[in-house]
């Protein structure tokens, strides 16, 4: 009987399903939207406020707006918790995560 390495065969699946994950965020722009590239938190860790990628920095509240309305590429708006929560689209990819973005 063979002998499989079951572990190595899903790590192979699972970096090449991140390559195309990669590729596809990286074409996902087409309309040229902002996006965000950096994030303030509070000291509890959450996020306050946003920086685009032109540049412009955003309170939470504008932010939500933006996203509602979307101009802004790569993020939802969700209802959860009793309010509107922005949240990255889930595209595989955790360095792209909002908790993940480095801060301003």
């Amino acid at each position: 009987m063979e002998t499989r390495d079951y572990e190595k065969i899903y790590q192979e699946y699972k970096q090449q399903s991140q390559q195309q994950a990669q590729m596809e965020a990286e074409n996902s722009n087409p309309d040229g939207k902002e996006e965000f590239v950096s994030v303030r938190k509070n000291e509890d860790g959450d996020i306050i406020a946003f920086k685009t990628s032109t540049g412009r920095e955003l309170d939470y509240i504008s932010a939500l707006n933006d996203a509602k309305a979307r101009k802004i590429a790569h993020v939802d708006v969700f209802h959860k918790y009793g309010r509107d929560i922005i949240r990255s689209e889930p595209d595989g990819i955790k360095e792209n995560n909002l908790d993940q973005l480095p801060e301003f």
